[in-house]
């Protein structure tokens, strides 16, 4: 009973968990396209549309993820930490008015997990299977190779960011950054599909 109930109480809309977790992102890309080439005073130091939109993200997320863990009593650890760098990384470019803070800020979130993935498998352990296992069920063979290829495919991301944050425009980054992530996290679940059917564990219903 304990179980079905926490189960219940997760359920929420896709379309509105969808907004919720993207929405911020989307507002960020449509408000910097807007601001991008205005200057703002404020206090006497001025600041570029990059800056000001990333201060007005800030609280936009926090705002976002409270609602998203108030509509279901739950937030992933993944969704935890990256209010966490946002709030860090975000504050940073602010405080500091230098952009750069927070283009690192995907860099540092896919190294983390990443990093996690990588010392759970040298552990002989899939940190994965520990977090999706409800959302995914797989046989352990199959979650010690989803976790290898997707700890390789976050350091891959994290390259990825510095490359582009680095070497291109900062009107780049934020398409990369809005567009090009998530359409890289959606192509490489959809290229597991083999895995989820060969590993996959049918789940039996009472």
């Amino acid at each position: 009973m304990k179980d079905f109930e926490m189960a219940e109480a997760k359920k929420i809309n896709t379309w509105l968990k969808l907004a919720l977790e993207l929405g911020p992102v989307v507002l960020f890309f449509v408000a910097y396209g807007r601001l991008k080439d205005q200057t703002f005073s404020i206090a006497g130091t001025e600041y570029g549309g990059f800056i000001l939109v990333t201060a007005c993200f800030i609280p936009l997320l926090l705002l976002s993820t409270g609602i998203l863990w108030k509509l279901t009593g739950n937030l992933s650890r993944m969704q935890v930490v990256t209010a966490v760098l946002v709030i860090v990384f975000g504050g940073l470019s602010v405080w500091f008015n230098d952009e750069r803070f927070f283009k690192m800020k995907p860099t540092i979130i896919y190294l983390f997990f990443g990093g996690t993935l990588a010392i759970g498998l040298l552990q002989g352990r899939s940190y994965l299977q520990y977090v999706m296992e409800e959302a995914m069920p797989l046989k352990s063979e199959g979650w010690m190779i989803l976790t290898k290829r997707l700890a390789l495919f976050f350091f891959v991301l994290a390259i990825l960011n510095e490359v582009v944050w680095r070497g291109f425009s900062t009107d780049t980054w934020v398409t990369f950054k809005t567009f090009g992530l998530s359409a890289a996290v959606f192509l490489f679940f959809m290229t597991q599909s083999k895995l989820f059917s060969q590993f996959g564990v049918e789940q039996k219903e009472d």
